[in-house]
């Protein structure tokens, strides 16, 4: 069984700039997944995906490898996970390299860990399924959810759950923006997609200076 870890990481980054390489607790952020990536021992290859030949060499001194540079189309603004993962996937077919299971990790997730990347896989062959991520449980429904217009006029998206008790409303969930697992043959575009449960205290999607240091904070009480 053949594992293939891809790293995206492009070098352009409007709300923190160089997010992927800027430091965190000591080295640059992507180190943190190339790291817990190898030691995890479930990838053939640990890979990054960069248009940035800086990335490119902090990616190789910190053991991941970086076999050719990301093309200009996967490189803008509008360019898709599932376009990177394809790339990647021809760009190694066209070699005769071929995997049975991706992994695609991002590389702002330092709190990440093997065990989770085991669990994710775990999954993904026990339930036969085309992919699987980590999702975290919303911390209050989204059905009592408002909008809010300019003047600050505020109205239900779903006003039928205006006196349904919150025990009675059924969970959601969201992207904990960590990895995703997906048969090789399938990628992200598969429609068996499962998720599994992690806490709220296990991730943390960094978009800004302020989830910057919540990520730190958390960082510093799990791993300390």
């Amino acid at each position: 069984m053949k594992n293939l870890a891809i790293i995206p990481a492009r070098g352009g980054s409007k709300r923190i700039p160089r997010k992927n390489i800027k430091d965190f607790l000591g080295k640059p952020i992507i180190a943190y997944s190339i790291e817990t990536a190898l030691q995890s021992g479930l990838f053939e290859e640990v890979m990054v995906s960069t248009d940035d030949e800086e990335i490119a060499d902090i990616a190789k001194r910190y053991g991941a490898s970086v076999p050719f540079m990301r093309s200009e189309k996967t490189a803008n603004d509008t360019a898709s996970l599932s376009d990177v993962i394809e790339e990647v996937k021809n760009i190694y077919a066209s070699h005769k390299v071929e995997f049975e299971h991706i992994c695609c990790i991002l590389a702002t997730s330092p709190l990440l860990t093997k065990e989770l990347l085991q669990c994710g896989l775990n999954e993904l062959i026990a339930k036969k399924a085309d992919s699987v991520r980590p999702v975290v449980r919303f911390g209050y429904p989204v059905q009592r959810a408002f909008m809010m217009d300019a003047e600050g006029s505020v109205s239900m998206f779903y006003p039928e759950c205006y006196r349904t008790r919150s025990q009675d409303l059924k969970p959601a969930f969201h992207d904990a923006g960590m990895f995703y697992w997906m048969r090789s043959d399938k990628g992200l575009k598969g429609n068996n997609r499962f998720g599994f449960e992690i806490s709220e205290m296990e991730c943390q999607d960094i978009d800004n200076e302020t989830d910057w240091q919540m990520a730190e904070l958390k960082f510093k009480l799990l791993k300390g």
